[in-house]
Formats: structure tokens, C-alpha cells, sequence
């Protein structure tokens, strides 16, 4: 006999620490279904919760070592939004069934919900030694170590906010990871309920250097599922305070210190530092719309300093063009806050003052 393990997660906007719905030997025992199981399953589809768990505690309560039952525990707790109770239920799972991957890469996902990205990464790699063909592991490993990275450039780049090879990675990490809200897990019901089996006795955990998945053990049915338009990535979020790189022609210096200029620019206006943000402006900046400069330095220290939550600031690769002391700057910028999200095709002038390239003029469209 078999018991098939259902977890179908969710994140968005884009997808992430996959789950799958696995049927898996247990031994000549394995845990199966009971009658009331399935009833379990159709009220969790149905959100019933709270009943589901009612249900799903009173048939412990007689089979208190019933791994299926105790792996919908989890699944259920998990949905109430009680990842510590959840992480309790899959790291016993763990202990009294080690040769099972389901319950390790479950506790990933909720680990990579709290980023506790450590934790994830060992969870992963138990899975990945018990059951060796278990792809669903191998890809969220992968997400984890990216979200790893991008703490590691994201360190980097507060220590050196110039660091251009620092924020090249970091803009490759960012490709495969993207803000996520909180992620909703949902099971799914098998296609079939197997017939009723006496409880089960927990099978000896294998070597992990000689476990194997047995043939019993592949899945029956794997579900892999992203919001619309989104691609599997990591669903913890990601840096929002750097920009993008921006590369700039490696064989012009000039050219490369006007890139770091407006990196500058863009971090400080990120993280919200208004007076390195002005400090970025030459003296002989003009101001829109006729403003003086005191009045535009109060409206930007308001709406930078005095924006409520966090701000995200990025552009497209830019064009420099580099004539004496003077540069042109196009790019297509991209900015977030709460309840804004605009992309704009800007143009920057920078002038050479000393060492420093500051900005003259700039405008958008």
C-alpha cells in the first residue's frame, strides 16, 4: 500500500518552494486513509478549517501515529496561519518517519515564509538524502540559495553602494526572486482514497548515504502551480531598497564614475536619505515647473522622507553619452511605494564638478 500526500502551494505574484502531491511507500504497514480522511480533505477544499481540524484531531485521537492524518494536521494549521503549531506537526513527521521528504519540504516552505533561509536550506537537503529523485526539492534548494544571495549582495551593497560587480548579481537575483505577499497552502485531494489499512508501524529511516527512493515511492501526481503569470521563484521578499545596475562603458572612466553618480542617486532616494539625495543635484540645477530651490528641496524631502513605507527605486540599463564635462543620461525608471507604481523614460544631465558628477538637469516623460 501507498499513501499519497497532498499539498498543493501557492504564492504570488510569483511562484515559489513548490509542494506536490506524492504517493510513498511507508513499509509493509503504510499509512492509508481511513474512512474519515477524505472528509478531512473535502473540508479543507470547502475552507471549513476549523471543522477539518476537529475531524482530522478525532481520528488521532484513535490513531494518534498515522502519519496521513497528521500530515493534514499540518496542512490545515498551516492555512489557520499557525506556522509554529505546523512546523511542531512536520518536525515530528520527520522524526518518526524520516524516510518521508514531504513533511522536510514542508518545513522549508514555512521556513522560508519566517527567512529563516538557514533552516530551509537543511530541511532541503534532509528531503533531498531521503528520497534522491525528489525534483520538487532540488528547485525550492535552489530558490533558497538565491535568497541567500541576495542578503550576501545586499550586505555588500550597504558597505559599498558603488560596488558595480555587487549590484550587476544583485540585479541576476532579482530576476528570479520577486516580492511575494504571504503564500496561501492548499491541499488537494488525491485522485482516489485508498481502502483501509490497519495503522501503521514506522519503517526504519535508511542510511542517508544509501537512501533510495523505491519504485512504490515515485509520485502519482505532481502539482506545480504559480499565480497567472508568474514563474517558480523563492516567495520570501526580496531587497526592495537597491536599484538596478548600471552598467556603463568599461573602456570610458568617465563614463563609469557618471554610472556610480546615478546609483547614488537612486540609493539614497531609496533609502530614503535626503541629504545625500539633494547632494546629488549641482548648484545650478533648475528646479520644474519655475519652482525655487528651496521650495523643490522641501516638496522631495516630503515626498521622500515623509513617504510611508518602503520605497523601491531601479532603471533600465543606461545610455551615457559623455561630451567633456558634460553627460547625458537616458533610462526608463521604475519606482514603488505604497500605492504607486510608476515607470517613467528620464533623461539626466551631469556636470563634472572636481572629482564629483552632479546632476543639472532632469526631466521626464
Amino acid at each position: 500500500m501507498t499513501a499519497s500526500f497532498p499539498l498543493l502551494t501557492r504564492f504570488r505574484p510569483r511562484a515559489a518552494l513548490c509542494a506536490a502531491v506524492f504517493g510513498l511507500a511507508l513499509g509493509s504497514a503504510a499509512p492509508v486513509f481511513a474512512d474519515n480522511l477524505p472528509e478531512v480533505q473535502r473540508l479543507i477544499k470547502q475552507g471549513q478549517l476549523p471543522q477539518a481540524l476537529d475531524k482530522v484531531e478525532g481520528h488521532l485521537a484513535s490513531k494518534p501515529r498515522d502519519a496521513q492524518g497528521r500530515f493534514l494536521k499540518g496542512l490545515i494549521l498551516t492555512e489557520m496561519n499557525k506556522p509554529a503549531e505546523a512546523v511542531a506537526v512536520f518536525t515530528k513527521l520527520t522524526e518518526d518517519y524520516p524516510e518521508l521528504p514531504e513533511p522536510y519540504n514542508n518545513l522549508a516552505v514555512l521556513y522560508a515564509q519566517q527567512k529563516q533561509y538557514d533552516k530551509a536550506r537543511t530541511a532541503l537537503e534532509m528531503a533531498i538524502r531521503t528520497h534522491p529523485s525528489y525534483a520538487i526539492a532540488y528547485e525550492n534548494l535552489g530558490d533558497v540559495y538565491a535568497k541567500l544571495a541576495s542578503q550576501a549582495y545586499d550586505k555588500a551593497l550597504q558597505l559599498d553602494s558603488a560596488n558595480s560587480t555587487a549590484q550587476n548579481k544583485m540585479a541576476l537575483i532579482r530576476d528570479l526572486i520577486s516580492t511575494s505577499a504571504k503564500p496561501n497552502v492548499k491541499p488537494q485531494a488525491p485522485a482516489a482514497a485508498a481502502p483501509a489499512a490497519p495503522a501503521p508501524t514506522p519503517a526504519p529511516a535508511p542510511a542517508p548515504a544509501v537512501a533510495k527512493a523505491a519504485p512504490a515511492a515515485a509520485p502519482s501526481a505532481t502539482v506545480v502551480t504559480s499565480a497567472p503569470g508568474a514563474a517558480a521563484t523563492l516567495a520570501a521578499k526580496p531587497v526592495e531598497s537597491k536599484p538596478a545596475p548600471a552598467p556603463a562603458a568599461k573602456s570610458d572612466p568617465a563614463a563609469d564614475d557618471v554610472a556610480k553618480a546615478l546609483a547614488g542617486w537612486a540609493n539614497a532616494w531609496a533609502g530614503k536619505d535626503v541629504k545625500t539625495y539633494l547632494a546629488h543635484y549641482a548648484a545650478e540645477f533648475s528646479p520644474p515647473k519655475g519652482m525655487s530651490r528651496k521650495a523643490w528641496e522641501a516638496e522631495r524631502e516630503e515626498r521622500i522622507a515623509g513617504k510611508p513605507g518602503k520605497i523601491s527605486v531601479s532603471y533600465d540599463d543606461p545610455q551615457i553619452a559623455i561630451n567633456g564635462d558634460k553627460a547625458t543620461v537616458k533610462f526608463r525608471q521604475h519606482y514603488k511605494a505604497t500605492g504607486l507604481k510608476s515607470s517613467t523614460n528620464k533623461t539626466m544631465v551631469f556636470v563634472r564638478n572636481g572629482s564629483k558628477w552632479l546632476i543639472q538637469e532632469e526631466n521626464s516623460r
